[in-house]
């Protein structure tokens, strides 16, 4: 599995990835979400332009799985991690994540952090398998607590939430 930071002609391809992840959300009754449209081509332009985009990619090059991320608070916050349902149980997410926090290392950052729903089961259940610990209320960063209240502005409190932490 290759990751490398995606090219600007690959932009499109990501909001491809990130469509075909968040079908899955519909069964779990989360239309919404599943319906929410993926990070815009320019959101996703600011990621690759400040190095904090990358991709994993098949064995002909195309990306797969994406992940975008900021630093907050010290940390390495993942903003996206999205892998298309065709590349699923592969380790693809958990590798991107590796990759992230070997980045996060050499910027002298802290660990990384997401925020994430506590009761879909590739969500806080994975998070919590590759090492994420459940950020009590109190341990929110200011970042993190800003990041909270837009999602709850989103409307995404209408399923239970959580800031996770590693490192």
């Amino acid at each position: 599995m290759r990751i490398r930071p995606p090219t600007p002609a690959e932009l499109p391809v990501l909001q491809d990835v990130e469509r075909a992840a968040g079908a899955a959300f519909r069964g779990l009754g989360m239309a919404a979400v599943a319906d929410d449209e993926p990070p815009a081509l320019d959101v996703l332009e600011h990621y690759r332009g400040a190095g904090r985009a990358w991709v994993a990619c098949d064995s002909g090059g195309r990306p797969v799985a994406y992940l975008i991320c900021e630093p907050v608070d010290g940390a390495l916050h993942i903003e996206q991690v999205s892998v298309h349902p065709d590349a699923a149980h592969r380790g693809i997410g958990r590798t991107l994540l590796a990759y992230a926090a070997d980045r996060a290392r050499e910027e002298g950052l802290a660990g990384l952090t997401l925020t994430t729903f506590t009761e879909v089961p590739w969500n806080a259940p994975y998070y919590e398998r590759l090492g994420f610990r459940v950020l009590a209320e109190a341990e929110l960063t200011p970042g993190l607590r800003k990041i909270r209240a837009h999602e709850a502005e989103l409307g995404l409190d209408r399923w239970p939430r959580v800031g996770m932490r590693r490192g």
